[in-house]
């Protein structure tokens, strides 16, 4: 037998080899994302998923600066930056998120950005993002981003530099599950619904701090004006009662594949129901008593903190079925 020299030994590319091997017992997804040399990722010899979100934290800061100035400086041109920036930001956020699946696939594991709290917290922030200027989009007006980019600002942030869990996991049993995007695209698409109502409901008492016919040079003048808040917070408030109660649906059906029942009074499932109620208490009361004004604003930011109770409170304060998503 030829014995090969310590040079040799030195040339010896592992890589290179598996392509030599014609046994056939590679297996063809750790052949493609690992062995192939001419397959590049771009998290390989750009930047990760990680790197891409933390560039959108920072854009999402610039993107409220420029929406407060805006407002304070009043000049239109501030806020089409603003809108630039945003737009940029969340593609830059989907590019992340997109990139942060591919890796899951990577790493073997496959599955959706979507089940620990720093991934949610992610897709919060994404989903208030693409509300928000939806809404600017169809009511032509900059001045509530003022007020909403800031809350996408501070999700991302928490994300980036809270102690939290970032590493790409496998998926405990109850959520290898079809229903997984279902569910938490519903839910959380309300959620920023309900962000935005507050908001908005934000925005409603700030106008009406101040005289609205009185001639100020703090911006207050140009916010939307205060029937039209009210209601831009009504609307809000019934596309996030939709789709949270899509979310309490496909998450009923969830449970009972994966635990054999379609309630169990679960902390999260209470409150889920809890906020539930309050939002259609207000509608209700919206309907047949015709709450208006400061009632339904002050209403929308009780209201929204219930869900940062339900989505985030009841992870870390009460032990349940959801106790997974604290990690």
């Amino acid at each position: 037998m030829k014995k090969c020299s310590t040079g040799s030994l030195k040339r010896y590319n592992p890589i290179e080899r598996s392509f030599q091997d014609q046994s056939g017992t590679r297996h063809a997804a750790d052949l493609f994302f690992r062995k192939k040399p001419d397959t590049l990722f771009l998290s390989e010899f750009i930047m990760d998923s990680s790197q891409l979100l933390g560039i959108t934290t920072l854009t999402y800061l610039f993107s409220s600066f420029f929406y407060i100035g805006a407002l304070v400086f009043r000049k239109q041109k501030i806020g089409q930056i603003a809108t630039i920036f945003t737009m940029a930001a969340l593609a830059v956020q989907t590019a992340g998120i997109a990139l942060r699946w591919i890796e899951s696939y990577q790493m073997g594991i496959g599955h959706a950005p979507l089940t620990n709290m720093y991934e949610s917290v992610v897709f919060f922030s994404w989903t208030i993002v693409v509300c928000y200027l939806g809404m600017e989009w169809t009511f032509k007006n900059k001045t509530i981003g003022a007020f909403t980019l800031p809350l996408a600002f501070l999700f991302m942030a928490y994300a980036s530099f809270a102690p939290m869990n970032r590493g790409i996991n496998p998926l405990i049993p109850a959520l290898q599950s079809n229903w997984l995007i279902s569910h938490v695209i519903t839910c959380f698409v309300g959620y920023a619904a309900f962000a935005i109502a507050a908001a908005l409901g934000v925005m409603y008492l700030v106008k009406n701090k101040i005289d609205p016919d009185s001639a100020r040079a703090d911006g207050t003048e140009y916010l939307p004006p205060s029937s039209s808040l009210d209601d831009l917070v009504h609307k809000s408030i019934i596309f996030g009662f939709i789709w949270l109660s899509a979310g309490i649906i496909t998450g009923a059906i969830w449970a009972n594949s994966a635990w054999g029942t379609y309630w169990s009074w679960d902390p999260k499932e209470t409150w889920s129901l809890i906020t539930w109620f309050f939002y259609a208490f207000t509608l209700h009361l919206r309907y047949t008593r015709g709450i208006e004004g400061k009632t339904i604003a002050w209403m929308s930011l009780v209201g929204f903190l219930s869900v940062i109770f339900t989505y985030y409170g009841v992870n870390y304060l009460l032990s349940g079925l959801h106790s997974y998503g604290s990690s």
